[in-house]
């Protein structure tokens, strides 16, 4: 079954964390000791990972940290303008397809379902898939310099913008704060609103989710979030924040990341065993109940997005395991609309109706 999986950060562990992901995940972790990636490209065809939200990733908090945290907003551009040259100079070598409107979209999956039809039953032939499909987003608006700049960002390819991520960002309050949107929150906002930038509410504070809602009138999405229902923290999303994400029609992604699927996960003390795909399931699950339909659940598995195998679900070795999920799913008695809507077809509807 094709997939399309809302969050990824590719170009951060690329260059930032020096991985050559056109190699395989197994070679990649041969070359780093210590370290165990699940995502590189080999695995992400293998797993028929048609369609990516993929990020720019540089924050710009205050809080300076290597890698992930840069002392000011222009280095925070900087470093996300390559991130954003390294996508182009995979599309310029035919590696993948960026995609910016709904006509390309349409294109790619009609070429994907194509392969598919085709290559059902050959497993030697996903080294001839059709390019990975990629929709630029941007995590933490920290490397726009001012609302204004916005739109060189958007003729860049840039489509998905979320405010913030981890602390203090320059246009709201992230994760572990209490902070709304800053003073340029709101023309960033309607900046997005005029450009037709869909609005990712992950990472944001309780405080900075509500205003934004109020500011911005389009489309949202939660790239990668799951529910504090199940997993009590400020970075998952309430029911109330998961039913106003709802009324916008927009979708959800479940999140890979172990302390974010079971509760009181401690990283490098809770067994592993303890979190599986069917972990991720419960999240999904839980959305479609409080739901009442399959609409609004989907994947956004930020995959290596600062972590690895370690903390990801034990029966996962590589990203091409999601084609473990649909099993899962029928196992709950989900129908196979109902499968496909989860696993590809709901961020599918979403594209298209932004982009209409």
């Amino acid at each position: 079954m094709l997939i399309i999986d809302a969050h990824l950060d590719l170009s951060m562990n690329a260059l930032q964390g020096n991985r050559d992901l056109l190699s395989s995940a197994h070679t990649i972790r041969a070359q780093e000791v210590g370290k165990q990636g699940t995502v590189a490209y080999p695995e992400m065809r293998q797993g028929r990972i048609a369609l990516s939200f993929v990020t720019l990733f540089a924050r710009s908090t205050g809080r300076p940290s290597p890698h992930f945290d840069f002392a000011s907003p222009a280095q925070s551009y900087g470093i996300a303008q390559g991130q954003l040259a390294y996508y182009r100079a995979l599309e310029a070598l035919h590696y993948v397809r960026i995609i910016t409107n709904r006509e390309n979209l349409d294109r790619h999956i009609d070429i994907w379902r194509d392969w598919e039809s085709k290559a059902i039953g050959d497993a030697n032939d996903y080294d001839n898939t059709p390019p990975l499909g990629f929709v630029i987003s941007m995590e933490g608006a920290d490397p726009i310099l001012t609302p204004t700049q916005l739109e060189a960002w958007v003729d860049g390819g840039l489509r998905m913008l979320g405010l913030t991520h981890y602390g203090p960002g320059r246009y709201a309050g992230g994760t572990g704060t209490e902070i709304g949107l800053t003073e340029l929150g709101p023309p960033l906002l309607a900046e997005m609103e005029r450009l037709g930038v869909i609005l990712d509410l992950t990472h944001c504070s309780d405080q900075a989710f509500w205003q934004a809602l109020e500011h911005y009138n389009g489309l949202v999405l939660a790239s990668h979030n799951n529910c504090r229902a199940l997993v009590p923290h400020q970075r998952q999303f309430s029911d109330a924040q998961l039913r106003a994400i709802f009324e916008r029609d927009g979708v959800i992604g479940a999140a890979f990341d172990a302390w974010m699927l079971h509760p009181g996960w401690i990283t490098g003390k809770t067994q592993h065993d303890k979190v599986t795909l069917n972990s991720v399931v419960d999240h999904i699950d839980y959305i479609c109940q409080l739901a009442g339909n399959s609409r609004h659940a989907a994947i956004g598995t930020d995959l290596d997005g600062g972590y690895g195998q370690e903390q990801s679900p034990s029966d996962l070795d590589t990203i091409a395991d999601l084609q473990k999920i649909p099993s899962l799913l029928e196992a709950r008695g989900y129908t196979a609309d109902d499968i496909s809507a989860i696993m590809h077809g709901n961020w599918l509807r979403f594209l298209h109706d932004a982009w209409s």
